[in-house]
């Protein structure tokens, strides 16, 4: 499978450099989906042999995330997806501890470059009487060990961490930030939605009670995900109903994404270290291309220490839409779009102290499996070719 044809790439086959956004579903894995779309229709629940057939299909497929993740497969949910398991992790670790401690556990840390499903979940808790901090980061989109230690308090409930920056890469400590929370009975979540199939992700290392995981960001289908819960955890359901899930999220079981879901995982687990150094050999192929004719062209994020896909960059003197705008051929992000608030600018890009004026021109770029060496200088040349133009007409 190859997304960039031979072919010119035009509007209508523009070279995709936007896997952070979405990934396009495995060959593997749509083979994996398909004998559940065709043949086996079976309810999960079901104890005879059409539902026999799709619950080994679940199980498989929860195998293999645990697998991925270093998990037990009692500590793997499957979902609709990230946002439902970020939104299941917070609420239900906040409306547990208040139900177990009373009105004073109340306190909720996150930072301040979330995606806005953490973000939008905590300002819903604060509306309904939680206290929220949001940590800082610094220059290179980090969050600093020393703020989370200040901002702890006795009344401190959950710390919710991404692993991974969408826009810049950036990976957080999540394992020293999970080390000092859990040292004071503080659950940690971790929204991996990002890094999952792009690096390896451990729960154990990490030290994590909860773990968010998204599947169309790792060449699985949309619209499934799992939630990692920490063996002895307790969260307050999202979806009640029947026992499906371990009786622990109501619904029956999406077995074609879920089987989608596990195919991806163990591509991701066989497939790591090579899908690791392609992403990054191309990613610093393109960076080197753009960066040598644009001199004062800004890097987003640490140089080491991010997802080895991605690629933030603030191009000085013209704004990111517009240059997108040039740049039919190309499918890229300005910055991501959740993010995106007034003016234009990324408010990752604010936490980080972007000045106003370069941070709208910030282009993210991601690689990913199914891009060359070619499409990558050919896209190299071509947001040359369009940023010339478009500083050479103001």
């Amino acid at each position: 499978m190859k997304l960039s044809k031979a072919k010119k790439p035009s509007a209508e086959n523009p070279i995709y450099l936007d896997y952070n956004a979405t990934t396009p579903i495995a060959p593997e894995v749509a083979e994996a989906m398909r004998p559940y779309l065709d043949e086996h229709f079976g309810n999960p629940s079901s104890g005879h042999y059409y539902g026999r057939q799709t619950r080994q299909a679940v199980d498989t497929a929860r195998l293999k995330m645990a697998a991925l993740l270093g998990a037990d497969t009692d500590e793997i949910v499957f979902t609709s997806g990230g946002s439902e398991s970020n939104n299941w992790a917070i609420k239900g670790a906040a409306w547990a501890a208040r139900k177990q401690r009373g009105d004073r556990a109340n306190h909720i840390i996150t930072t301040a470059i979330e995606h806005p499903a953490v973000l939008e979940v905590c300002d819903y808790l604060a509306d309904n009487g939680f206290r929220v901090t949001r940590l800082p980061v610094n220059e290179q989109c980090l969050v600093e060990p020393a703020d989370l230690m200040a901002a702890l308090t006795e009344d401190t409930i959950l710390l919710s961490v991404m692993h991974a920056n969408n826009e810049t890469g950036a990976i957080q400590p999540v394992a020293a930030l999970a080390r000092l929370a859990r040292e004071r009975g503080v659950l940690v979540h971790c929204d991996a939605a990002q890094s999952v199939g792009k690096i390896p992700v451990k729960v154990a290392d990490l030290g994590v009670d909860l773990l968010s995981v998204a599947g169309h960001k790792l060449y699985g289908p949309k619209g499934v995900g799992a939630l990692y819960i920490r063996r002895g955890v307790k969260l307050e359901k999202l979806i009640h109903g029947a026992d499906h899930e371990q009786n622990r999220r109501a619904g029956t079981e999406n077995v074609i994404l879920i089987a989608g879901l596990g195919a991806a995982a163990e591509l991701a687990e066989q497939n790591m270290a090579a899908g690791m150094a392609h992403s990054r050999t191309l990613r610093d192929r393109l960076w080197a291309a753009v960066q040598l004719s644009i001199p004062d062209l800004h890097l987003n994020g640490p140089e080491e220490g991010r997802l080895p896909n991605t690629l933030s960059v603030s191009f000085p003197h013209v704004e990111a839409s517009a240059l997108l705008q040039a740049l039919p051929q190309l499918a890229a992000s300005a910055g991501a779009a959740c993010h995106t608030g007034a003016g234009g600018v990324s408010g990752v890009m604010a936490a980080m102290g972007v000045p106003a004026g370069l941070a709208r021109g910030t282009v993210r770029f991601s690689t990913g499996k199914y891009l060359s060496a070619a499409d990558v200088d050919q896209a190299g040349f071509l947001v040359l070719e369009a940023y010339c133009r478009l500083v050479d007409s103001q």
